[in-house]
Order: structure tokens, then sequence, then C-alpha cells
């Protein structure tokens, strides 16, 4: 467990696709917390002049690669998807970046009350338990996480059926979660439950509330 003596308390928060991380890490930021997201490290590695782009082009070749030079995320799911050891070879260059800078972002987050780090996929990456203080999983029925995705995404039901199968199960996320942020309702049932996690999260560090 990351030692909070020496770095603010650090919340895993994750939850499966259409479980609405986003929007509780949003709710999270504008409380105060510092948010860093591995979604969004991941986007930027593999960006036009990413730091990952080289290794990926050599590991899976240029037609990965779009005309941008960014990666090309569509062409990389259809391969890491149809075929398990390309999966493998994907998360073996980005997770230990992806780690590195996530580490570098918590540590640089002093001044912060708390850092959530969000993490699509927490549980997969078995790791992220021993670097987070609490888990706090954002929680649907898969009916209904299945049909936001579809509504959101356009994609295809067997599609997302697909991209959910790949993941953990929802049994799985709930196992290991300390904070439970029930997503079956609106919007402003989900903030009223991360407003009280922020409330107990601050309760550890004696930091006051901020609402921007």
């Amino acid at each position: 467990m990351i030692d909070v003596t020496t770095r603010p308390l650090v919340v895993g928060l994750t939850g499966g696709i259409g479980s609405g991380k986003s929007a509780a890490a949003e709710r999270f930021a504008a409380l105060g917390a510092a948010i860093v997201d591995t979604d969004q490290i991941a986007h930027q590695l593999t960006a036009a002049g990413g730091d990952a782009i080289p290794a990926l082009q050599q590991a899976f070749g240029p037609q990965i690669i779009g005309a941008d030079g960014a990666l090309d995320r569509a062409a990389m799911r259809a391969l890491a998807f149809g075929e398990p050891s390309a999966r493998q070879r994907l998360e073996g260059i980005l997770h230990p970046m992806i780690r590195a800078r996530s580490d570098a972002a918590v540590a640089a987050a002093q001044a912060a009350p708390y850092v959530v780090l969000v993490v699509p996929l927490l549980v997969e990456s078995g790791g992220y338990r021993s670097r987070c203080d609490r888990i706090a999983v954002v929680d649907v029925p898969e009916a209904l996480q299945l049909e936001r995705v579809m509504r959101r995404s356009g994609l295809a039901r067997e599609q997302v059926e697909a991209i959910m199968a790949a993941q953990a199960s929802r049994a799985q996320r709930r196992a290991i979660a300390d904070d439970l942020i029930d997503n079956s309702g609106d919007i402003a049932a989900l903030q009223r439950q991360v407003d009280e996690l922020d409330r107990r999260y601050r309760a550890e560090t004696s930091m006051p509330a901020r609402l921007s």
C-alpha cells in the first residue's frame, strides 16, 4: 500500500465500460480531488508522436498506425480481440509506461486532499491494488451497462458484449471494492454518493472541502 505519510491518500476508481467512471471522476475533480486518469495517459502515449508509437509499430506493423501518425484504435482493437497474444503484447508495451506516468502524477499531487487514480482495468491489471489505499467501484447492472454503451457508441450488441466479456466481471469488481458507487440511477444520485465519499476521504486527511 502507498505510504500516505509521504503521498496523498490514493483512491483507485474503476468500473466496467459504460459504468459511469468518467462522471464519477468529474464530480471528484469538482470537489477538489486530483485526478490521474490512466485512459488519458494511454491516449497521450498513443497519439501522434507519443512515446509508445515506435514500439507499437515495431510490434504490430504500420497497419495499426493511422495516417495522422497516431494509433489506429479501431484496427488495434480488432487485432487485440481477435488474437489473445496480440493483446498481451499490447499490454506489455503500454502498461509499464502507463504505470510510470501515473506513479509520477500521483507523487506530484502533494497539495491535493487525495488522489483519484482512474483505472478502467484495475482488476485485470492486478498490481494496482497495492498502489491504492482504497478501491471505489462504479457499479451498474450488466443489462443497463450494455444498453448505455450501445446508445452512446453506436456499436452493435455483439461488439459491446465482446468488450464486456474481455473485462473483469461485475462480481469480480464488486469483490475488490472498499466503496461501491451505485450508478443505476440518475446523475444526481451518482453525485450524492461521490459527495459522501469525498467527505469520508477528507476525514482521513483533514482537508477542507471545495466545490468549483
